[in-house]
């Protein structure tokens, strides 16, 4: 009896990483596309990380291998990695553009400036997450075998 709950809880737990993963990619592609977020080569990085990691999710939903989950969990890295780049893009911009306005500020307030500025600077941290949610996900595909 023990064993089939813990099976239920287990499915689902996998089932609502996976919604997670599914709802915070659709999510954060369309956000990107209502920013006008596809207008340069680095703008399309998130899109692209997203892109690849949901083709992939889709190859290891129907064909389970070593190979696709390599292949899956090196995307997500690539996706958090797209998040902190992202977050110094958008920190550097919003630097450059206090440092204009108020080029007599100091470091700190300069930056502490920066982090509110007019690009969200701490939003392309939601690629981590997203990163975490897929490696969560892979986890538990690896406990099932």
């Amino acid at each position: 009896m023990q064993n089939d709950q813990g099976k239920s809880q287990y499915l689902g737990l996998k089932r609502i990483l996976l919604a997670a993963f599914v709802f915070m990619t659709v999510g954060t592609v369309l956000e990107l596309y209502l920013l006008d977020h596809y207008e340069g080569a680095q703008q399309l990085i998130p899109i692209l990380c997203i892109g690849s990691s949901i083709l992939i999710l889709c190859i290891l939903f129907f064909r389970r291998t070593n190979m696709t989950l390599k292949l899956f969990k090196l995307v997500l890295v690539l996706t958090a990695l797209s998040g902190v780049y992202g977050a110094f893009l958008h920190l550097r911009a919003n630097y450059e553009f206090e440092q204009e306005m108020k080029p007599t500020a100091g470091g700190w307030d300069l930056f502490v400036e920066s982090l509110s500025g007019a690009l969200p600077a701490l939003a392309p941290f939601s690629m981590i997450v997203l990163a975490l949610i897929g490696y969560s996900y892979v986890i538990l595909i690896k406990q099932e075998r």
